[in-house]
């Protein structure tokens, strides 16, 4: 892709409305380093240096997504209690819309705390319930969803598996979209599994693919369009599904485009790998982004390759900015 590409493209992102419906978490990160092993039991002590939160879950989507647009909304599902108080300030200040989100006072807010000393994460500690909204919950999030669905460009759904996309969510929303002609894309949980259907992407890794398509787990080979396993998977997917693309993410290999009857690999452009926190949340963003604004599916897989990569190249749950996406392309291609 050349820079001038690229960049009508981001500058067409820009003007953008996307909506980031799914599983809203606060990631939270102690960082602190360890001198010694605890008396108590065989474990490090992490002496604590500093704390930070970040938007998790399909907040974090909403978070990439507003490094390039500059409309984002996020509909979900918060309790009232501090996570959710400090998760709506964080979005606040990413100035992300949470005018659908819903506050309910029976919820536990999802927290994921994780413990990180010398670059290394020595334990992550979660916080959470899975909690399927009420018939009620649904209905407004349909109603708000019509309410705002001429302005909106494009639709992620974020599926983390803990309860807020029912298959009933999911069939009115994507219904509305598709009929509507607006773009939908789903970064899915096979462990909750739904038909998606209407939609225009589908998004999985390697294992959650084999997993979806019921297909038994092989490693991967070497080159990825030979791998005969994988590509049975994705056709499994496409075909049941029914969806336009799908894009598998393969970690170190990169990602794979299916579309029809024709497959594309997109070899990784990662460098260093600190953290792939995150890393799924960025690809999906950066697809979804790059289709509304004009890209094909092929182009939106490479800046999706790119985004990804600068972002496992971060600790913590990061993101990408418009001037590291276009370095990335500057240093691989140019």
């Amino acid at each position: 892709m050349t820079p001038r590409r690229l960049d009508e493209i981001l500058h067409r992102a820009t003007s953008k409305r996307l909506v980031v419906i799914g599983d809203l978490m606060l990631d939270e990160f102690v960082w602190g380093k360890v001198g010694r092993i605890s008396p108590e039991a065989p474990v490090p002590v992490v002496e604590v240096t500093r704390e930070t939160s970040y938007p998790g879950g399909a907040a974090n989507v909403a978070r990439n997504l507003r490094e390039f647009v500059e409309n984002t909304c996020v509909i979900g599902l918060l309790g009232e209690d501090r996570g959710g108080r400090q998760l709506r300030d964080l979005l606040d200040k990413c100035e992300i819309t949470t005018d659908d989100v819903i506050e309910d006072a029976e919820v536990q807010t999802i927290v994921k705390t994780r413990i990180i000393a010398r670059q290394q994460q020595v334990v992550r500690v979660d916080r959470e319930e899975i909690r399927v909204p009420s018939a009620e919950q649904v209905s407004r999030v349909v109603a708000s969803f019509k309410r705002q669905l001429a302005n909106v460009d494009a639709v992620i759904f974020e599926d983390y598996g803990k309860g807020f996309l029912s298959a009933d969510l999911v069939e009115q929303i994507s219904e509305l979209a598709g009929a509507a002609g607006k773009i939908v894309t789903v970064d899915p949980n096979p462990r909750h599994p739904i038909a998606w259907k209407n939609v225009t992407a589908v998004k999985p890794n390697r294992s959650e693919a084999f997993l979806a398509a019921g297909i038994p787990w092989s490693d991967p080979v070497d080159p990825a369009q030979e791998d005969r396993p994988l590509m049975e998977a994705g056709n499994a997917l496409l075909r049941a599904w029914d969806t336009k693309y799908l894009l598998m993410t393969l970690g170190e290999q990169g990602m794979m485009l299916l579309e029809g009857g024709e497959a594309w690999h997109i070899p990784t452009k990662a460098r260093q790998v600190f953290d792939v926190s995150g890393a799924g949340d960025t690809a999906i963003a950066l697809f979804t982004v790059a289709l509304s604004a004009g890209a094909s599916a092929r182009e939106a897989a490479e800046i999706a390759n790119h985004a990804s990569a600068v972002v496992v190249g971060k600790l913590g749950t990061a993101t990408v900015s418009p001037d590291e996406l276009r370095r990335s392309f500057d240093e691989t291609e140019g």
